[in-house]
């Protein structure tokens, strides 16, 4: 069976028309061989988003935004959002606006909690806007540019003070004292110099002394020997004097027991004597007669 023109131009126009509506269903997003669900959301500031915008969960693309209007006469706006069936989640989940990249745009985002209720299509979820790089950005510069306009306030005020301080006079005596520094610089420089002068001149005589240091350090170590050994020479005094003074030995009695003293001088006596006679009476201890002479008897020479 032949089609008549008309009907060839009516499904052609009928297959266009399908195509375009698939085709702009397409770019905005919206897949029409996917079932999904709407989803809706209160926000007092949609950060930019606009029809088109993708959904995503854990960063995965699952949908897009479908409709941004006025909430109820008011200043808050109603964004509508699609999600595909595939993607569960409870009533208490977040739809949150976040920025994709620095450059990148605005993005929605679906939190998920899972609860024991299952979100449906048609409900309104709980909005958020995480914060973007440009408000993390302006947290951390605000406390910086507030602390370098305090320290910039704080070097103006000394620099007043500074200026205020130094006049002509001071400004003088200040170049002055750098010209003296500069001075004493230099005359410590050639001080150097001739100290160096000196030491490569007297070379020789410095590594003498030096040796003599080192001999006579050698020598007092020796030295620390013969104290050693004097103080072990007056160990033992002390110890022979200790002994003496608790009545130890023959020299105690001698010089603290007087029977011993006086018992000596009564001998020393009686041999003075003896010597005495035997010069004075030598007969009377040499015995020498042939006739046989008898003996003597002793007699002091007091009688």
């Amino acid at each position: 069976m032949k089609l008549s023109y008309e009907i060839k131009t009516a499904i052609l126009v009928l297959s266009g028309i399908t195509l375009f509506i698939i085709g702009f269903s397409y770019l905005k997003s919206n897949d029409v061989f996917v079932a999904d669900r709407i989803f809706y959301a209160v926000y007092d500031d949609v950060e930019g988003v606009s029809k088109g915008t993708p959904v995503t969960i854990s960063g995965f693309n699952v949908g897009s935004v479908q409709d941004i209007k006025f909430y109820k006469n008011t200043s808050k706006l109603l964004l509508k959002f699609r999600v595909e069936n595939d993607f569960t989640f409870s009533d208490q989940s977040i739809a949150q606006i976040y920025e994709t990249g620095l450059i990148g745009g605005k993005a929605l985002s679906v939190v998920p909690n899972y609860g024991q209720r299952l979100a449906k299509s048609g409900d309104t979820l709980q909005s958020s806007i995480a914060p973007g790089l440009t408000e993390l950005v302006n947290d951390r510069l605000t406390p910086l540019q507030e602390k370098i306009e305090s320290m910039v306030v704080s070097a103006d005020s000394v620099l007043i003070g500074l200026n205020s301080v130094l006049n002509n006079e001071a400004k003088f005596e200040i170049q002055s004292s750098i010209k003296n520094f500069s001075s004493t610089v230099a005359d410590l420089k050639s001080s150097a110099g001739t100290l160096d002068e000196l030491l490569n001149t007297n070379k020789s005589q410095i590594n003498n002394i030096i040796s003599n240091v080192n001999q006579t350090s050698n020598d007092l170590s020796d030295l620390s020997i013969v104290v050693e050994n004097l103080s072990q020479s007056s160990k033992s005094i002390d110890k022979i004097v200790n002994q003496i003074s608790n009545g130890n030995g023959s020299l105690n009695k001698l010089i603290f027991d007087d029977d011993l003293i006086n018992s000596l001088d009564s001998a020393s006596s009686n041999i003075n004597l003896l010597l005495k006679d035997l010069r004075l009476n030598p007969k009377r201890y040499v015995h020498f007669s042939l006739f046989g002479k008898k003996n003597q008897p002793y007699k002091d020479d007091k009688e």
